[in-house]
């Protein structure tokens, strides 16, 4: 049905970031979808656990903007929110950004725990995988284990969690069962150096490929 079409990404008006969102197309979700604008709208007002973590958030985008990295982002957002314990689920390929981070976030008053996505040493075959269908067949491969990086982090009473590098798919299930909030710190690309953003700047030649079927 057309008045369940929206796609923001055919939109060059952009009217949600004006005073007149009802300026833009007729499939715009300002228009199209006000009852669950609305409840959202809700929840930012009147649950005191989303209203704080808004308003933390826009304070944050307010001090920060066009000045701040997104590490600084984050510290100030987890102070901002009162957190004190900070949990990393790090990547093993990115264990050195791991311990500059907990150098960094200790510097500015938090604790600190972190835990590598290859914790437990499971050997992927033990959740099914085929010897062939691993990165490297012939080899002892341990699964990336997120939902113990979630659990271990719960376990330690975390207030926030950031994501370190961890493997997409991965980064779901990580935040699927993470009890604490999360955010993402990095990435994961290994072509990119942790920057997936590149290639969406570069479909015009040099990844024009991913725009084919």
């Amino acid at each position: 049905m057309q008045n369940q079409f929206f796609d923001c990404s055919t939109c060059h008006r952009q009217a949600c970031y004006t005073s007149t969102p009802e300026d833009g197309p007729d499939y715009c979700p300002s228009k199209t979808k006000r009852e669950s604008i609305d409840q959202a709208v809700h929840l930012y007002q009147d649950h005191p656990d989303v209203r704080k973590m808004a308003i933390a958030a826009a304070k944050t985008e307010g001090r920060s903007y066009m000045k701040w990295t997104r590490v600084e982002d984050t510290i100030d957002f987890a102070r901002e929110m009162g957190y004190k314990k900070i949990g990393i689920a790090t990547c093993l390929g990115l264990i050195e950004e791991n311990r500059t981070l907990h150098k960094i976030l200790t510097v500015h008053g938090f604790f600190v725990v972190s835990v590598c996505c290859k914790c437990g040493a499971i050997p992927k075959e033990d959740i099914g995988l085929l010897d062939s269908e691993k990165a490297k067949p012939g080899t002892f491969e341990p699964i990336c284990n997120p939902i113990a990086q979630a659990k271990i982090l719960e376990e330690a009473g975390t207030d926030l969690n950031i994501l370190l590098g961890l493997c997409v798919g991965h980064d779901t299930l990580f935040t699927r069962y993470s009890k604490a909030p999360v955010t993402t710190l990095v990435a994961k690309d290994r072509i990119t150096c942790h920057n997936p953003n590149a290639v969406l700047h570069t479909t015009t030649f040099y990844y024009g490929r991913l725009l084919q079927p």
